[in-house]
C-alpha cells in the first residue's frame, strides 16, 4: 500500500466493554442476534453450513456482528457457536479457493456480493482469534476471484458494493503483498458502479422506482469507497465522502443525523424512513473513514447514529427490530396504504424480519463494531475515539498499559480516564472532545471542542484524567417550518405511551413466536404538540439500561400546546393541519430519541 491509515484498530482481545456499553452488548447477546442460529432457518439451516436454506448474504451478515459480540463478551457459548459456523465455512472451501455455497456449474450466475462480504467477516474472525486459517482462506478466495471476474464480470449487488472487497484485500496486501492484489483492486473499481459519476451527474435523485443506484444501504457503504481505494494507490481519501455527505445532508438528512431511505433515497420527510441496514453500514463507513483520514467529524457522525438511530429502531429487549424507522412515528401497525416509496405497509413494524430479512441478519454489527472503535492505536500512543465505557489493555514500547474510560456519556457530562502502566513509559493519550459539546475542560483546563486533546507525558503507576463537558439544549430548524431538539449528541423526542400487541404466526416456513414474534404498537397518549418556549429543564435520572422509554437516563421538560395534527392511514400527517394553539401551554417531557419506540421528533415551534 502507498499509505497506512492514520489510526489502527486494536484486536478484539485488547478491548473490554464496561458500564452501559457492556450491558447493551449483553442485551444483544440475550436477544435476537445472540439467538438467530436457534430460531431463524436462514441461519440455523443455512447452506453455508450444509443446510438447505439461504446460501447468500444472511449468514455472513450475521457473523459480522455475532463474532465480535461473542469475543467482546468473552462468552464461551457464543464463541463455541461462532466457531461452529466458521469451521463449517472453512471446511467447505473448494480446492480452487471458491468459498460460497454454490455448485461449480452455477458460479457464473451467482451474485458475487457474498464473496466480498465473507472475506471481510473472516478478517473480523482473525482479529478475534489470530487463527491463521482465516487469512489463508481469504488469500485463496480472492486469488481465485481475481481470475473469476475476468470472465464473469461483477454484476448486481457485487457491482454496487465492489469496494467492500477492498477491506480484506487491503489486509492481505499489508501482510503479504503480491502484484495480483493490486490488479484485483483495479478490476473491482473498473467493473463496479461508478459512484463518483452517479453523484456528479445528480443521478441519485432522478430515480423513482427501486434501483441499485439510489439504494440507501449501497449509499451508506459507498461513503468509504475512496478511503479504502486510496490505501492502494494514493489520492484523496476524504473528498468524495465529504461531497457525498454534503449532498445527502442537503436533500435527505434526518433529524437524527442519518439520511432517509426506505429502501431508496426518499427526501427529508419525518414520516418516510431509514432502513436499519443503512444505519449500521453508515456507522461502519464512518469508523473506516476516521481510521483512514483521522478526521474527527466522522466520529461525531458515528455517535449520532449509535446514540439515536440505532437504538430507536430496535426494541429495548433487542428481540425485534424495524426495517424502517420514522422520525415522527406515532403508531406501528399495518398501514392501509404504504407511505414508503418502495417498501410495504408493514416495514415499520417491530418483528423478526419485517419487509426483508437482511436487517435481521445485519443489525448485529452495529454495537460490537462501535465498541471496537472506543480506543484506536495512534502514531505515538493511544486515542480515545468513540466515547463509551471500555478498557484497553495493550503494550507501548514493551510496557503493559491499561487505559479505562469510566463514563455514562452521552447521558452525563464527565469522562474519567484511568491509565495504569507496569513501569514508567512516555506516550500520548489523545482524548476526543466531541463537536457536539458547547465547552470542555481537562483537569480544569479549557480545551477546544471538535478535536483531539493530546496528552503527552510519562505515565507511571495509575493516573487519572477528568474531562468535563458542557452541553446546551438547542432548537434546530427542520424542513417546512418544523423543529427538533438536541442536547450534545442526543436528539430528543416527545415519547408516546404505547400498547404492544403480539402477532404470532408462520409464513413461508418462518415461525414468529414470542419473544421473536411481530408486534403492533398502538399510541395511548397525545402527540400533537407544538413547542411554545425555548426554556428547558434538564433532569438526570438513575438508569440501568440506557435505551428504554420507561426509564430514560435523562429527561428534558418544556412548555408545549396542542395543535390540529391529522392521523390517516396508520401514520400522522407530515405537517399539522393548523398551528393555532388548541390548548394552554403545559409542561411536556422529552426523552432521548434512542429511548423511544413511538415518538414525535419534528414539531412546530411558536414562542
Amino acid at each position: 500500500m502507498n499509505k497506512k491509515t492514520q489510526y489502527q484498530f486494536f484486536p478484539t482481545t485488547a478491548l473490554k466493554p464496561t458500564g452501559w456499553l457492556k450491558k447493551q452488548l449483553r442485551l444483544q447477546a440475550d436477544g435476537l442476534c445472540g439467538n438467530l442460529d436457534k430460531v431463524w432457518k436462514d441461519v440455523r439451516d443455512s447452506a453455508w453450513i450444509g443446510g438447505d436454506s439461504d446460501g447468500w448474504e444472511r449468514v455472513p451478515y450475521w457473523l459480522d456482528g455475532f463474532i465480535p459480540l461473542a469475543y467482546l463478551l468473552e462468552d464461551a457459548d457464543l464463541i463455541s457457536r461462532a466457531q461452529k459456523y466458521v469451521d463449517a465455512i472453512l471446511d467447505r472451501q473448494q480446492a480452487d479457493g471458491w468459498i460460497c455455497p454454490c455448485e461449480p456449474q452455477k458460479r457464473a450466475g451467482y451474485d458475487p456480493w457474498p464473496v466480498l462480504l465473507i472475506t471481510k467477516v473472516l478478517c473480523v474472525y482473525y482479529d478475534c482469534t489470530a487463527d491463521t486459517r482465516a487469512m489463508d482462506a481469504v488469500y485463496l478466495c480472492l486469488k481465485q476471484f481475481n481470475d473469476h471476474i475476468d470472465v464473469h464480470l461483477l454484476s448486481g449487488w457485487g457491482a454496487a458494493r465492489w469496494f467492500e472487497g477492498l477491506v480484506a484485500l487491503g489486509r492481505l496486501y499489508e501482510a503479504r503483498p503480491e502484484p495480483w492484489m493490486l490488479t484485483l483492486a483495479q478490476k473491482l473499481r473498473a467493473q463496479g458502479l461508478d459512484w463518483r459519476e452517479m453523484l456528479h451527474n445528480d443521478f441519485l435523485d432522478s430515480f423513482r422506482g427501486w434501483n441499485f443506484m439510489s439504494h440507501i444501504v449501497n449509499i451508506a457503504m459507498m461513503l468509504k469507497s475512496d478511503a479504502l481505494y486510496s490505501l492502494f494507490f494514493g489520492g484523496d481519501p476524504q473528498a468524495f465522502a465529504d461531497e457525498a455527505l454534503a449532498y445527502l445532508d442537503r436533500r435527505h438528512r434526518t433529524a437524527a443525523g442519518h439520511f432517509n431511505g426506505d429502501e431508496i433515497l426518499c427526501g427529508n420527510s419525518p414520516i418516510q424512513g431509514a432502513e436499519l441496514c443503512s444505519v449500521v453500514e453508515a456507522m461502519y463507513s464512518y469508523e473506516i473513514l476516521f481510521a483512514v483520514t483521522g478526521d474527527v467529524k466522522f466520529l461525531d457522525r458515528l455517535e449520532e447514529l449509535a446514540f439515536n438511530s440505532l437504538p430507536a429502531t430496535i426494541s429495548p429487549d433487542m428481540w425485534t427490530h424495524q426495517y424502517n424507522q420514522m422520525s415522527n412515528q406515532v403508531a406501528c401497525f399495518p398501514m392501509s396504504e404504504a407511505i414508503f416509496r418502495t417498501n410495504d405497509r408493514q416495514s415499520h413494524l417491530f418483528g423478526l424480519e419485517p419487509n426483508f430479512g437482511c436487517c435481521t441478519a445485519n443489525f448485529g454489527q452495529g454495537w460490537p463494531k462501535f465498541a471496537l472503535s472506543t480506543f484506536l492505536r495512534a502514531e505515538h500512543g493511544v486515542a480515545s475515539c468513540a466515547l463509551a465505557p471500555a478498557t484497553l489493555q495493550t503494550e507501548i514500547d514493551g510496557v503493559g498499559v491499561t487505559c479505562a474510560l469510566e463514563t455514562d456519556y452521552p447521558f452525563r457530562d464527565v469522562l474519567t480516564y484511568r491509565v495504569t502502566t507496569e513501569q514508567p513509559v512516555e506516550f500520548t493519550l489523545s482524548v476526543r472532545i466531541p463537536a457536539t459539546a458547547a465547552a470542555a475542560e481537562i483537569d480544569g483546563v479549557p480545551v477546544p471542542c471538535g478535536s483531539f486533546a493530546h496528552l503527552l507525558k510519562t505515565w507511571s503507576g495509575t493516573q487519572t484524567v477528568t474531562v468535563r463537558l458542557r452541553f446546551e439544549t438547542q432548537i434546530l430548524p427542520r424542513p417546512q417550518a418544523l423543529f427538533c431538539v438536541k442536547r450534545g449528541p442526543l436528539l430528543y423526542a416527545v415519547p408516546i405511551r404505547e400498547e404492544w400487541e403480539r402477532v404470532e404466526y408462520t409464513a413461508n416456513g418462518v415461525e414468529r413466536k414470542f419473544p421473536y414474534c411481530d408486534y403492533y404498537i398502538f399510541p395511548r397518549s397525545k402527540w400533537n404538540y407544538m413547542l411554545t418556549s425555548d426554556d428547558f429543564t434538564v433532569e438526570e435520572r438513575a438508569f440501568d439500561q440506557p435505551f428504554r422509554p420507561d426509564a430514560p437516563p435523562i429527561v428534558l421538560t418544556a412548555q408545549m400546546c396542542e395543535v390540529d395534527w391529522g392521523f390517516h392511514n396508520g401514520h400522522c400527517d407530515r405537517l399539522p393541519a393548523d398551528r393555532t394553539p388548541r390548548s394552554d401551554p403545559q409542561p411536556v417531557e422529552m426523552i432521548p430519541y434512542g429511548c423511544t419506540n413511538l415518538r414525535m421528533t419534528e414539531i412546530p415551534f411558536q414562542k
